[in-house]
């Protein structure tokens, strides 16, 4: 009679432990990148607004991620803002000074019992250094958004920003 308890018990510490609000942030799959070295992003969306069907999904581009390029989506449509970057970074030879500093996939649908990704490419700038470096993501919905945008690292934040640790660069780099 005890077993059964502790089994029930486990089981109901397991199902609460996987239904955590923690656990349904968007993340990024990767979780760790090296400074100076190209990275493919992937960006886990795991639900919808409340009950809402996502249609927006918003990437930020931070300074420090440069010759960025967003994949396309089927279903979607996608759109890149360009600026000018506070640093001039180099892509195989060439000094680059402004790039994509936003990605934008929209028209589409991602109901919220579903879960979709959103994948785009880039490069760490050499001039980085170790540590946390965020991506912060919006998700649209017709009456709301779920704006994943804190970069402060505090444990238990509502709304984190995606984000990877920076490690230091291969030799040579």
């Amino acid at each position: 009679m005890i077993r059964a308890f502790c089994r029930l018990g486990l089981a109901a510490l397991t199902l609460s432990a996987l239904t955590v609000p923690g656990l349904a942030h968007a993340t990024l799959e990767v979780q760790e990148a090296r400074i100076g070295s190209g990275f493919k992003a992937v960006l886990r969306v795991p639900h919808g607004c409340g009950t809402e069907a996502t249609n927006v999904v918003r990437i930020q581009i931070p300074e420090g991620f440069f010759a960025v390029k967003p994949m396309p989506k089927a279903g979607w449509d996608l759109e890149t803002v360009t600026g000018s970057y506070e640093n001039t970074y180099l892509n195989h030879g060439t000094e680059v000074t402004e790039g994509v500093v936003e990605i934008v996939w929209s028209g589409g649908n991602l109901p919220n019992e579903w879960y979709d990704e959103f994948v785009f490419r880039g490069t760490f700038a050499d001039s980085l250094e170790p540590g946390v470096f965020y991506f912060p993501a919006i998700q649209e919905c017709a009456n709301g958004e779920e704006a994943w945008i804190d970069t402060s690292g505090e444990p238990g934040a509502a709304y984190p920003a995606p984000k990877v640790t920076l490690i230091e660069g291969p030799a040579g780099h």
